[in-house]
């Protein structure tokens, strides 16, 4: 304990994982020196807004901490900072300007960059990923009636741009590389629903489609599709997924594999060097492989366990994963690991009223998407963190309480007196 506190908690990236992990410090009772480094000029906040309330125009910010709350706490803040390589021997960081930062433990809170749009022209002044402050308001001005929006990839972020832009006015063609929206998350028929949504909503939809190239007209982005079409828009949308900053951890001799690999602690090869959020690939025990999530919650929660585990007592973290999107107004949360093989079960329908799509492994709930039905979802997330078996049947009747079925659960799991 005596270096921690003598040199202190080091932690690279000030986005949301970052200023968690630093407020949780604090809370769990450390006094010694805290240090957080990020690249951005502005102190941590947290991104959902960004592809969301800010598109729409609101110019509210959900800081992590006020500005102020920082050094109150003592907490050093080192923004529009670069952190250019690791030390492990020596405990310290090399800055980009040269300074040097030791360091007693070192939690990487790094998070991922946008997936380039590989494509020439690609980077084309009016092309816009949504991953900063900076995007969202360089992305804002084109959102209006008359204006024309290209959205590339089907995904949550490109989907709830195009449902921003319809809702300022814009006219929207959206690209997707393959033949359904956010197939990687959702089963065809709610990807079909979607699209029927968007499509409806005014937004045209491409499917096995790709950008063969941009180029500029007249410092406008031309769109040039693999079928030869061209289409001329006021600015255009990349959603295609990120990139792990893993590249810090690579280079001091760290094992990367889709992010730092980390243990179900937080921890990395090296004791005094931890990572979380969404850089991270931790060893989960409840599905016993390792998983890089990209989700406000584990943005949030297993930054707060990793930052307790490095200033307490250990402890694994692991939690049901939970995702959402608004679009068009319809809030879809989904809560486990959807899988490629299990079934789905269906409870209501999309459109009217709440609907829940279960996927089961057996009679184990471990996956489900819920449409305008969050309290819905949070009953079968109770069933999913304990394990509960329930009948099949009794999940798809929607005359079923699922509050009963959770009451039921915990009564059957009851450890006999």
């Amino acid at each position: 304990m005596e270096p921690l506190l003598r040199d202190g908690v080091v932690v690279v990236g000030a986005g949301q994982a970052g200023g968690r992990a630093v407020e949780a410090m604090r809370g769990a009772g450390f006094t010694g020196p805290i240090t957080l480094v990020g690249e951005e000029a502005e102190p941590p906040y947290e991104r959902p807004a960004l592809s969301k309330d800010m598109l729409l125009g609101s110019d509210e910010i959900a800081w992590v901490r006020p500005a102020d709350w920082y050094a109150q706490h003592g907490i050093a803040l080192r923004l529009d900072t670069r952190v250019a390589a690791i030390d492990r021997a020596a405990r310290s960081l090399r800055l980009e300007d040269g300074d040097a930062l030791p360091y007693g433990a070192l939690l990487l809170a790094t998070g991922g960059r946008p997936r380039p749009l590989p494509a020439p022209g690609g980077d084309h002044p009016r092309c816009h990923p949504i991953r900063r402050l900076a995007d969202t308001r360089a992305l804002r001005p084109h959102l209006h009636p008359g204006a024309h929006l290209v959205v590339v990839g089907g995904g949550f972020i490109g989907l709830e741009a195009a449902s921003a832009a319809r809702a300022k006015g814009a006219q929207v063609t959206l690209v997707e590389a393959g033949g359904a929206l956010m197939a990687r998350c959702v089963p065809a028929e709610v990807g079909a629903f979607y699209a029927a949504l968007h499509a409806g909503k005014g937004v045209d939809l491409r499917f096995n489609t790709q950008v063969a190239r941009i180029e500029d007209d007249a410092g406008t982005p031309s769109i040039v599709l693999d079928t030869g079409e061209r289409i001329r828009a006021d600015a255009v949308v990349v959603g295609i997924g990120i990139v792990p900053n893993a590249e810090l951890a690579a280079g001091a001799g760290l094992r990367v594999a889709n992010g730092i690999v980390v243990d179900a602690f937080g921890r990395t090869e090296d004791p005094l060097i931890w990572a979380a959020g969404d850089v991270a690939s931790r060893y989960d025990p409840r599905y016993g492989r390792h998983l890089r999530l990209e989700s406000w919650q584990n943005a949030q929660n297993a930054a707060i366990a990793v930052a307790r585990n490095i200033v307490g007592k250990p402890a694994p973290h692991s939690e049901v994963p939970w995702f959402w999107t608004d679009q068009h107004g319809l809030n879809m949360q989904i809560a486990g690991l959807v899988s490629d093989t299990l079934p789905w079960i269906a409870r209501g329908t999309p459109g009217e009223g709440p609907a829940l799509r279960l996927q089961m492994d057996g009679s184990r709930p471990v996956a489900a998407i819920g449409i305008n039905a969050a309290r819905d979802l949070r009953f079968i997330k109770e069933l999913m963190l304990l394990g509960a078996e329930v009948s099949p049947q009794l999940l798809a009747d929607p005359t079923a309480k699922l509050a009963d079925l959770v009451r039921s659960a915990k009564r059957d799991l009851r450890p006999a007196a």
